[in-house]
């Protein structure tokens, strides 16, 4: 694997997740994997999960790694090709990726979108521009339209904790998975949606589970994002016999980056579980309580968001290892 930016650079999820599971199981089995190899973070934005995770895991692998804060600490990058760069940029993202690929056999890039101009995110200029130029294995952090390691380490969850009897999974049965529009006050990316809608549409096609997502009218996901995905503009309808709630807010798409207005009844509390099946109930984290999912979940015996959060150790460290098999 030399590039990890979203579910289509995985040829098999099913055994990706096992091999997140085996690295969970035995964490140090590959500690020398990453000898005298140097991983390099580069943060365009903040991060605590994905830092963390991310660091551990290759720490985890054997490798070195060296951390960027290119917001604060590096130049003004142009991303533009054939402009006089006489304004606020110094350095062109050409030289930066390049020189950081002289460093490092391996990068992880994190950019959100500006949410301004749709086009200019959705081709994901900056991500791509920096692969191209850098020369070595890249690994999304989250860019402008995925976060293709925290919907691994989603599958991951679903995957460990599965509801189904197994008897009954040899039967066909699987686990029922809702992805919930939350309620929130300001327009956040549609990145980490995208990515879940994804990977969950993906896993969905492999027989691994039942994909439904339910939003307001007007926050609907760009349709490659969901094939075969069940869509649903009425919460309670969509969570009916849920086996897990994955509760997550997101801007407009077709209105880009627009919060509309929304009817009332959008966040998950303990009176709509109980139209679930006893659901499990996902976030991505950071969350804002009682906003876009109520603390009596978050500290309940419903809520998996900190084993979830826990599990992006495990889907880093597993596609760090499967870059280093191809690195040797």
């Amino acid at each position: 694997m030399k590039l990890f930016s979203s579910v289509s650079d995985v040829q098999d999820i099913k055994q990706l997740v096992s091999s997140a599971l085996a690295l969970k199981a035995s964490p140090y089995a590959y500690g020398d994997l990453g000898k005298n190899k140097t991983l390099g973070l580069v943060f365009m934005n903040p991060s605590l999960r994905t830092r963390l995770s991310t660091q551990k895991a290759a720490l985890n692998l054997g490798m070195n790694v060296m951390v960027m804060n290119m917001d604060k600490e590096g130049w003004a990058l142009e991303t533009q090709d054939g402009v006089i760069m006489n304004g606020t940029t110094v350095e062109h993202i050409r030289e930066a990726a390049a020189v950081m690929g002289e460093y490092c056999d391996i990068l992880g890039l994190r950019s959100f979108p500006k949410l301004q101009d749709r086009d200019e995110d959705y081709n994901e200029e900056f991500f791509n521009k920096f692969v191209k130029f850098c020369g070595v294995p890249v690994v999304s952090l989250e860019s402008a339209t995925r976060h293709p390691l925290q919907s691994l380490a989603d599958l991951i969850t679903i995957t460990e904790t599965n509801p189904v009897p197994i008897a009954d999974r040899a039967n066909g049965k699987v686990p029922k998975v809702v992805l919930a529009w939350a309620p929130h006050i300001k327009p956040l990316p549609q990145a980490v949606p995208n990515s879940f809608a994804e990977w969950m549409s993906r896993a969905q096609a492999e027989g691994m589970l039942d994909f439904t997502i339910a939003q307001p009218e007007g926050f609907e996901l760009e349709e490659s994002f969901t094939p075969g995905a069940k869509i649903s503009h009425n919460l309670d309808e969509a969570i009916a016999n849920a086996d897990y709630v994955y509760v997550k807010n997101w801007s407009s798409y077709k209105e880009y980056g627009k919060l509309l207005d929304f009817p009332e009844g959008w966040m998950m509390n303990n009176e709509k579980l109980k139209l679930t099946n006893n659901a499990k109930v996902m976030h991505c984290l950071p969350v804002r309580r009682d906003l876009e999912l109520s603390s009596e979940i978050l500290d309940g015996p419903n809520s998996l968001v900190i084993h979830e959060a826990g599990n992006r150790l495990w889907s880093a460290q597993a596609v760090l290892k499967a870059m280093l098999e191809e690195l040797k």
